[in-house]
């Protein structure tokens, strides 16, 4: 199964300025499709395993809350 586009994303810095950089949005762009697909697969995985598509996608979302900042506010 194809996973739907990704949305086009205005992405912001933490003071609010637009990200134009167009390597850094490339970058961007490609890491979110490898996710996208990562987690598509791994949907398509619980759901023939017989595992509840609602809870596999909570846990999912679960995981993204748990990441973590390893810059602090310093990320640029």
């Amino acid at each position: 199964m194809s996973s739907r586009p990704l949305p086009e994303t205005v992405w912001h810095s933490p003071s609010g300025e637009i990200v134009s950089c167009v390597e850094k949005l490339k970058v961007l762009s490609e890491n979110l499709e490898e996710i996208q697909q990562l987690c598509q697969d791994a949907l398509e995985d619980a759901l023939l395993m017989g595992c509840d598509e609602r809870q596999f996608k909570q846990v999912l979302g679960n995981l993204v809350q748990q990441l973590k900042n390893p810059y602090g506010d310093k990320a640029r």
